[in-house]
């Protein structure tokens, strides 16, 4: 059965400063501020370990863009501006590594059994282009999500406000490997959307990346390596920079993943340029990125809800930025965990205990 996670947390007091002109934060700020969007996530409570599904029932125009050098992705291709298929009808962020991918089965019987999907004549076929992250070292990793998991993710998918931090996808999360899994922190998943002009554009991003998460406003890192004695952050850029060699992780053993959803009426090439243009948040809140043992993958959706076009400069700017608060808040979301003799704790945590001495 799926863990019982804490509710989100307040929208970060950093993110005041990262706000365009003119920007409104709901009372909510998810996702699921974009009209036409929804989203569930299964957490196993065998092991940290889920997946979490962007569903948008009447489609969505889709892009996507593969960023990282390791990527576990299904469906991507399709998505291509010159490819046939225009619409998405869900996006599957998953745990498990490459296992993982086996949720979206899940989805597909789940949508079909709503009448959801493109019809073919004989019947319909929904379009659910998936990626997924490494968790395997946090708890057994025979356990991964599964096509059970990804139905009961659609199951308990809706528009409220999703669950943040150490649910879903970002259940089994890391951040900061560069110097080793165990100097390493919790990860997590996260969401926040801004509106603009009456068009909302909200982000979903589970954050398992190789490098420190640092807080665009200030430059800090939040989460990340530790240094060898675990009283401090390594601050992994400084680190490289001085000389300290990383050690090299596994490829693939980490990546950041997730999906950017605008109510905008979007054509299928201004959804691929939005899928690229949000790699920028990942950018401004990870360090460092896209590596070689990163499988970064961001999706974007335009469910067209709002019923009309919008500049594609704005867009631009509200994607990267939702993308940035979506990976902080997600860090800042997340619980601590121990497995298999290690301990990773969260940026909640840590922050407490530099607090108290």
């Amino acid at each position: 059965m799926p863990t019982s996670p804490p509710s989100s947390p307040a929208f970060p007091a950093s993110a005041a400063s990262l706000l365009p002109p003119h920007a409104t934060v709901s009372r909510t700020s998810a996702i699921t501020d974009v009209a036409g969007i929804e989203v569930g996530h299964f957490t196993d409570s065998r092991r940290p370990t889920g997946c979490s599904v962007v569903i948008a029932r009447a489609g969505a125009v889709a892009g996507v863009d593969v960023r990282g050098a390791a990527p576990g992705t299904r469906e991507t291709d399709l998505l291509h501006p010159s490819n046939l298929v225009q619409q998405a009808h869900a996006v599957l962020l998953s745990g498990g590594s490459a296992w993982g991918l086996d949720a979206a089965a899940g989805v597909m019987r789940w949508l079909e059994e709503q009448g959801i999907g493109l019809q073919v004549g004989y019947g319909l076929v929904p379009i659910v282009p998936a990626a997924v992250l490494f968790d395997l070292p946090v708890g057994d990793p025979r356990v991964r999500p599964d096509a059970e998991a990804g139905y009961r993710a659609c199951q308990a998918a809706s528009r409220n406000p999703p669950d943040e931090g150490s649910v879903g996808a970002g259940a089994g999360a890391l951040v900061g490997k560069l110097y080793g899994i165990a100097r390493a922190m919790k990860g997590g998943i996260g969401t926040a959307s801004l509106c603009v002009d009456g068009i909302t554009v909200g982000a979903l991003v589970a954050c398992n990346a190789v490098g420190d998460v640092v807080d665009p406003a200030t430059g800090a890192v939040v989460a990340g390596a530790r240094t060898t004695d675990g009283n401090g952050l390594q601050d992994t850029r400084r680190a490289v920079l001085a000389g300290l060699a990383p050690r090299s992780p596994l490829a693939g053993t980490n990546t950041t993943i997730g999906v950017v959803a605008t109510d905008a009426v979007l054509t299928k090439a201004q959804a691929h340029r939005l899928a690229q243009v949000a790699h920028d948040g990942l950018a401004r809140s990870i360090n460092p990125v896209h590596t070689m043992s990163d499988g970064d993958t961001l999706f974007a959706l335009g469910t067209g809800a709002a019923g009309r076009s919008a500049d594609m400069a704005v867009l631009s700017v509200l994607v990267a930025e939702v993308t940035a608060l979506a990976v902080l808040r997600g860090i800042r979301a997340a619980r601590g965990v121990a497995a298999n003799g290690m301990a990773w704790p969260s940026a909640s945590e840590w922050q407490a205990r530099v607090a108290a001495g």
